[in-house]
């Protein structure tokens, strides 16, 4: 078998119901004006898009963290970037990839957290 390593993804509640359409077992395309996939590498910082981006922006003011594996080998052929602080490191998959990348997930990608502007956890508003 091989490796795997483990990301991170925060999203929203429209990004999540087309990933509970597949099943858990994919990513949806990209839109057209979003050119590169970017899961996180570490569950903090995904909470923290979620909490603080995710809960102001969506209209719903809901944020969702979800862990998922891939296979090391696929998940080491993307650039990582950090984007601000260390802990703010990405994994940068160009959307035309995308395909390539969720065919790489092994098991299926899992809801860890969720964040609402009622939340005790939701910054303020």
């Amino acid at each position: 078998m091989s490796e795997v390593t483990t990301l991170y993804r925060p999203v929203g509640t429209a990004e999540l119901e087309l990933i509970e359409a597949s099943g858990f077992s994919a990513f949806p395309p990209r839109l057209p004006e979003q050119p590169i996939f970017y899961p996180v590498t570490n569950e903090a910082y995904a909470r923290q898009i979620a909490r603080d981006w995710n809960v102001r922006h969506n209209d719903d003011h809901r944020g969702f963290v979800t862990r998922f594996d891939v296979r090391t080998d696929i998940a080491d052929s993307y650039d990582r970037k950090v984007v601000g602080g260390a802990e703010h490191e990405e994994l940068w998959v160009p959307a035309e990839e995308l395909d390539q990348f969720n065919a790489a997930i092994v098991g299926k990608i899992d809801v860890i957290a969720e964040y609402t502007a009622e939340s005790d956890n939701a910054k303020d508003q």
